[in-house]
């Protein structure tokens, strides 16, 4: 892994790995996020929250990969 980056709101390269090594690479990136990982199409409050990302993974696929770019938020 390259070097932390604690400036990063978005990690566009995650969409399409499996969540767990996405949620490391954030986790690693911006250590003071907490990194919530969910399933897509769940429903949530549309609240702004800049200490967290979501990731979100397709339920149907059984490797759990990331579907959705994660964000700060």
């Amino acid at each position: 892994m390259a070097g932390a980056d604690p400036k990063r709101t978005s990690w566009p390269e995650l969409v399409g790995i499996p969540a767990t090594p996405a949620v490391m690479r954030i986790n690693h990136d911006r250590p003071e996020l907490v990194v919530e990982v969910l399933p897509l199409g769940i429903k949530l409050d549309s609240g702004f929250n800049p200490k967290r990302v979501r990731v979100f993974y397709d339920p149907r696929d059984s490797a759990g990969l990331v579907a959705k770019i994660p964000v700060v938020g």
